[in-house]
């Protein structure tokens, strides 16, 4: 996430209109963020208000606009966090379609597909966001900003206040966690089973 560094300066300086630019812009990824940490729509817009709240409140700490996504990520997981502590997430009501690419991305149309094609790959959708919200919240954060947010490993460490290398191998352990959770569910599926 590149944040013009005179957006930054705007802020800084209380433009409202910034912060309107700002949440027009970002607000939309802080929200998807949050619905993929916490599992709940409502929890997801408390998260993104919290945040956008803090950030309003200590733009002004910001020392290097630079650091700004690793800064503004680390806020929304602290407010997760928070909020985690605060309510029950509701995993039920979790959709990974919107944690994954849909139509137009390469996956093709629900009406192109046959009816038992698109119960498994819904089921194998179900599956694989029970495997993800299944993971301890360290690895399950590190996961869901390194390859659903598209962070860099350097901007997922800042955020989380973590190194490089431990990033690195909580992503494994996550991706190989979520790996067996799918292999043992397809396991189950197949004919010789």
């Amino acid at each position: 996430m590149e944040v013009p560094v005179e957006l930054i300066e705007r802020m800084k300086a209380r433009d409202p209109r910034a912060f309107e630019e700002f949440f027009r812009t970002y607000g939309e990824k802080l929200l998807r963020f949050g619905y993929r940490m916490c599992g709940d729509r409502e929890d997801a817009r408390e998260v993104l208000q919290d945040t956008l709240l803090k950030t309003f409140e200590s733009i002004s700490t910001l020392k290097q606009p630079g650091a700004f996504a690793g800064w503004l990520y680390r806020i929304a997981h602290n407010a997760c966090l928070m909020r985690r502590r605060r309510s029950k997430f509701l995993k039920e009501e979790v959709e990974l379609e919107e944690a994954l690419p849909g139509p137009g991305a390469g996956e093709a149309l629900p009406w192109n597909r046959l009816p038992d094609q698109a119960l498994l790959d819904d089921e194998l959708r179900e599956r694989l966001r029970q495997a993800i919200l299944d993971l301890p919240e360290g690895y399950r954060s590190v996961l869901v900003l390194r390859d659903l947010e598209g962070l860099d490993t350097e901007t997922v460490a800042e955020a989380l206040g973590l190194g490089k290398d431990v990033v690195k191998m909580r992503l494994h352990r996550a991706r190989g966690k979520v790996r067996n959770a799918l292999e043992a569910y397809l396991r189950s599926r197949s004919p010789a089973a």
